[in-house]
């Protein structure tokens, strides 16, 4: 919709306008006429169109000024142009007032005008280039056909030698780091100079000003210099006029994630002030608007290729780290130690860190999702990862106690799904919390805010509490079928482990033994080295004191130093009905899950697992828990479960191998057990993935 303007003529006077290209100017002829007056006639310049209009209806005006119109209270004049001017005041329009039969006019009324063109432009069709006054530049829409620009939060570090994310301050180092930033171009065109006292203003609002940053860059004689315009304390800048064409060039960055109160929608004005009179504020008489919007952060699912994966070097893990690296090498991606000068203890590298990414039409990098455990590896995110086009958020809450539930082995994401005719193109979210009214733990506010705020992965909400740990990723994962864009959903299952145990029983295999080949290690051995483990377990499992863990941590997880076998472990009427209880808890999960992700049973593969429970009624793994996988493309690091041995090969294993392999999946097992099952955590727990992004551009999705 065109912008309008009223402008009050006087007669005997000469009234000086600034006309804005693309407007329409109103002007009242009737109250401005002498008293005696009762026609009108008009002439104006050949760049000038004006229009007679009376109640309603327009009439286009020649500009020889021989036709005449009777005054009346309805008749306005609607004056528009269509070029910039070359000189201030070069156009005009002229009212002549007569009395009702005289030749000759009593007296004028003159406009002048000075026609210029403003436009604030950028990306608002999403193709990467700033176009021209876009119509639809200062709304912003969702899906394939939407309109409106993007921003980045400018959360890397370009410049090597600071400390924080670049937009932690109000300078510019390096051309990279204006590479990180939404292009914004001010487009004016008119004479040299405009009429005395007019000015062009560039502004933002106070509620946006904690949310986006504007930098200028200059051109001096030594370099270019780039000058922080708009921000913070800085609500508006007033822009020089140059004259002529010009086009000046502003770069914008976002300073804040959408996040409980904030949608991500920021915007910046421009506007033409007019000047009346000293001592009287500047008027606005013409303002132009654009709108961004900041890009969500991003997770990314299992199913998509892997670039790099993080695992903790420990004292204790040698054999693990070994495995992990033939594991990595069958892939195309890269392995990424962190050494115990950098996580000083701290193995759970999952719980620390989750790995997303954010998109622009010109740009995007990953952003790392630092958790608020802040256990010994706090430091990794800042230290490692922050660097060029390599970003960092976090969340941390003020007043909420944090517990296990606030780990990333608690966040998880769904790939592709479609809901009742509803599409998910980029997955939903999910993490773990209490069962509904059972007044357990929950993930921190502040976490489960910033994620909802994202809109483009709708998070579920699944009940993790029944577990010691309280993760999601103790009873679901998500594979890949190779060659296809389908996948299938892993769920731990009781049941189905029992079920398998039943078949061995009745096969004659009931005192097949569990954890043969490997030697279970006393804990109490070498007390004080134990004793300094625990102190990084509690950061695993922030609610609990150390007393907890020198009993969880000592008991070896759900194991037993003594002889296991199938037909001990079905005999077993407590070990039967906590499990019977936990498979509840698991079907409840189910039912969500199937519910939320749009999923059938054809789409869940069950995988044999068994629980303990704990002091607290709280389930820990009686064996390690396969579905704590991590995923590379079709290569698959299952934890080993050390299952009974039937013909000398684990049945588990033979088991699981028979479920996925013929979906073109390779498993691989890996020797977990001593080095993280003990301290009730597995491979995913002891690893990480950063993956590629979708190809699927976030802004064509309708949330």
């Amino acid at each position: 919709m065109q912008q309008e303007r009223t402008v009050r003529l006087q007669y005997g006077s000469r009234v000086e306008a600034v006309y804005v290209l693309g407007t329409h100017l109103w002007t009242d002829v009737y109250s401005a006429a002498p008293a005696e007056a009762q026609t009108f006639s008009l002439k104006h310049s050949e760049r000038v169109r004006v229009e007679v209009v009376r109640d309603g209806q327009a009439e286009e005006v020649a500009t020889n000024g021989k036709q005449r119109w009777l005054l009346s209270p309805s008749t306005t004049l609607r004056v528009t142009m269509s070029q910039a001017s070359t000189e201030a005041s070069s156009d005009k329009v002229t009212v002549n007032y007569y009395e009702e039969e005289g030749s000759m006019p009593i007296d004028q009324a003159g406009l002048f005008l000075t026609a210029i063109e403003i436009s604030l432009d950028v990306d608002a069709d999403r193709d990467g280039v700033v176009e021209k006054n876009n119509p639809r530049k200062a709304s912003w829409t969702w899906g394939p056909e939407g309109q409106g620009a993007i921003l980045l939060v400018n959360c890397d570090r370009d410049t090597p030698w600071l400390s924080k994310e670049d937009l932690k301050d109000e300078k510019v180092y390096s051309k990279e780091d204006l590479k990180d930033m939404s292009q914004m171009v001010l487009r004016t065109k008119g004479p040299e100079q405009l009429p005395a006292g007019y000015e062009i203003v560039l502004y933002i609002s106070m509620t946006d000003s904690d949310k986006v940053g504007v930098f200028y860059v200059e051109n001096p004689f030594f370099g270019q210099r780039y000058i922080h315009i708009l921000g913070r304390q800085k609500l508006y800048h007033v822009v020089k006029y140059t004259g002529g064409t010009a086009e000046l060039l502003f770069f914008v960055e976002g300073l804040r994630f959408p996040d409980e109160g904030f949608p991500g929608l920021v915007s910046i004005h421009v506007s033409l002030l007019e000047y009346m009179a000293e001592g009287i504020p500047l008027t606005p008489i013409f303002t132009d608007s654009v709108v961004f919007r900041i890009a969500p952060w991003i997770m990314t699912p299992n199913i998509l290729p892997p670039l790099s994966v993080f695992v903790c070097c420990m004292k204790d893990n040698y054999l693990f780290l070994k495995e992990v690296k033939n594991l990595v090498e069958k892939t195309n991606c890269e392995l990424k130690v962190c050494f115990q000068y950098v996580n000083r203890g701290d193995r759970w590298i999952q719980d620390e860190v989750e790995f997303g990414y954010i998109e622009a039409p010109h740009k995007g990098f990953p952003v790392v999702l630092d958790s608020p455990r802040d256990g010994y590896l706090k430091d990794f995110p800042m230290k490692q990862l922050l660097g060029p086009d390599f970003g960092y958020v976090t969340r941390e809450p003020l007043y909420e106690h944090v517990t296990s539930l606030d780990s990333f082995g608690n966040l998880e994401v769904s790939p592709p799904v479609t809901v009742n005719g509803k599409t998910y193109p980029l997955g939903r979210i999910l993490i773990g919390s209490s069962f509904p009214l059972s007044g357990g733990r929950r993930m921190t506010k502040v976490v489960r805010d910033f994620l909802q705020a994202q809109q483009v992965q709708a998070p579920v909400e699944l009940y993790s509490d029944w577990l010691t740990v309280g993760h999601v990723d103790e009873f679901m994962t998500f594979v890949p079928i190779p060659g296809t864009k389908q996948f299938r959903m892993l769920m731990a299952s009781t049941s189905a482990c029992y079920k398998l145990f039943r078949e061995k029983q009745r096969e004659g295999h009931g005192e097949a033994i569990m954890f043969k080949g490997w030697h279970l290690q006393s804990a109490y051995s070498q007390k004080p080295a134990f004793l300094r483990l625990v102190d990084t377990y509690v950061h695993h499992f922030p609610p609990y004191p150390k007393a907890v863990f020198l009993i969880v941590a000592g008991g070896l997880g759900g194991m037993s130093s003594k002889r296991i076998t199938i037909n001990k472990i079905l005999s077993s009427e407590s070990l039967v009905q906590e499990n019977q209880y936990f498979q509840r808890c698991l079907d409840w999960n189910r039912d969500i899950l199937k519910k939320e992700l749009g999923l059938t049973e054809q789409d869940i593969i069950d995988l044999p697992a068994l629980f303990k429970m704990d002091e607290k009624r709280q389930a820990r793994a009686y064996f390690p828990n396969m579905v704590n996988m991590i995923v590379l493309d079709k290569d698959l690091g299952i934890p080993k479960p050390f299952g009974p041995q039937v013909d000398e090969v684990c049945c588990l294993e033979t088991h699981v191998r028979s479920l996925l392999e013929p979906l073109g999946l390779c498993c691989t097992f890996v020797d977990d057990i001593s080095a993280y099952h003990k301290f009730l955590g597995e491979v995913h727990c002891g690893t990480n993935v950063r993956r590629k992004p979708f190809t699927f551009k976030w802004w064509h999705m309708v949330p």
